[in-house]
């Protein structure tokens, strides 16, 4: 007698649970890139052989092949083809490269620099001196050869100081040399600390054969039909001279904007008149003299970010700026009569 049919069972099904360990949202993140996997995918490239570079790795091939697709996986895709004759870089490959040998020499050079600091803690071995274009910054540098004599120091020069505040606060420069005139805040003082180092009055540059020289002082009213040169900026000296121009009933004529050099080349043929420091050293050709009644001062800054130096190095640079000042000051005839002439220093 047959048997009466029953279907056949297969397995009882499976449900897949979404937060599963096969789900990809409960998936483990990808594995950290570090620096010796840097070094291994350079090493890679270099050796063009996987089995060349884990030699020079101190490793088995297969080892180094295995963390060659762990990092891959990181990466999101192949950094090398394989083929009859070695390995290449694919195209991400390159760019992983190219951004390898940016990264391990910086890391390299940051542990230089952080075991020769720890060596020697008290004498900072590069300082980084930003400014305005002007003798002081040169006249800066001299002196701190002295002071910190272990020390590197370079220079950057702009006619921004708002770049110059920018870099202060990158931790791009160390310390930088400005200049507001009047009460004027220095840029970004909320962030950086500015100490002023000295206080001068404004001077007129002037064609030394100008009817003007023979003068000990001029006044800025006397000067309103003579064209300017200035250097750019972005500070708050441009707004205090037209002040000054208008108080005195004129508006300046035209206006030479250009370099240091380019002024004095302007003023010494002739063809304009410009505004200095007191400082000014002496240059053939031009008559530096005091404006009458001192409507402009320039007050000298010199900042830093707090956090990135030592109170005693700051102490030592903001000394010597002082000192730098003091000994402009004191090779500028000009200055040295105006100073005779009056019983206290300009103030802002």
């Amino acid at each position: 007698m047959p048997q009466p049919y029953v279907p056949r069972q297969g397995p009882p099904s499976v449900r897949t649970n979404p937060l599963s360990r096969s789900s990809p949202a409960s998936q483990a993140p990808s594995m950290e890139l570090e620096l010796r996997h840097l070094r291994a995918i350079r090493t890679i490239a270099e050796a063009g052989s996987l089995t060349r570079a884990a030699t020079r790795l101190g490793l088995a091939q297969p080892a180094l092949s295995a963390q060659l697709k762990r990092i891959e996986k990181a990466l999101g895709g192949p950094l090398f083809e394989r083929g009859r004759h070695g390995v290449r870089a694919t195209a991400l490959g390159e760019l992983v490269l190219e951004r390898t040998r940016i990264v391990l020499p910086a890391v390299n050079e940051l542990q230089r620099e952080a075991h020769r600091f720890a060596r020697t803690p008290h004498e900072p071995e590069r300082l980084r001196l930003g400014g305005t274009h002007g003798p002081l910054l040169g006249a800066l540098v001299d002196r701190l050869a002295d002071a910190v004599p272990g020390a590197t120091v370079t220079t950057r020069a702009s006619w921004s100081e708002r770049e110059l505040a920018g870099l202060l606060a990158e931790g791009r420069l160390d310390f930088a040399l400005a200049g507001t005139c009047g009460s004027a805040a220095p840029p970004d003082a909320a962030q950086l600390v500015w100490r002023e180092f000295a206080v001068d009055p404004v001077f007129v540059m002037l064609p030394d054969r100008h009817p003007l020289a023979a003068s000990a002082e001029v006044p800025l009213a006397a000067l309103a039909g003579e064209d300017w040169a200035c250097v750019p900026g972005d500070g708050c000296f441009a707004d205090c001279f037209t002040a000054a121009c208008a108080r005195a009933g004129f508006a300046p004529r035209r206006m030479y904007e250009t370099d240091t050099a380019s002024c004095v080349h302007l003023v010494q043929v002739g063809r304009a008149v410009g505004l200095c420091r007191a400082t000014f050293p002496s240059t053939p050709g031009v008559a530096t003299r005091p404006l009458a009644g001192t409507p402009l001062v320039w007050r000298h800054v010199l900042g830093w970010h707090p956090a990135a130096q030592a109170p005693d190095t700051a102490a030592t640079v903001l000394a010597e700026a002082r000192g730098a000042h003091a000994g402009a000051a004191a090779r500028s005839d000009s200055y040295a009569h105006w100073l005779a002439a009056h019983d206290e220093p300009a103030a802002p």
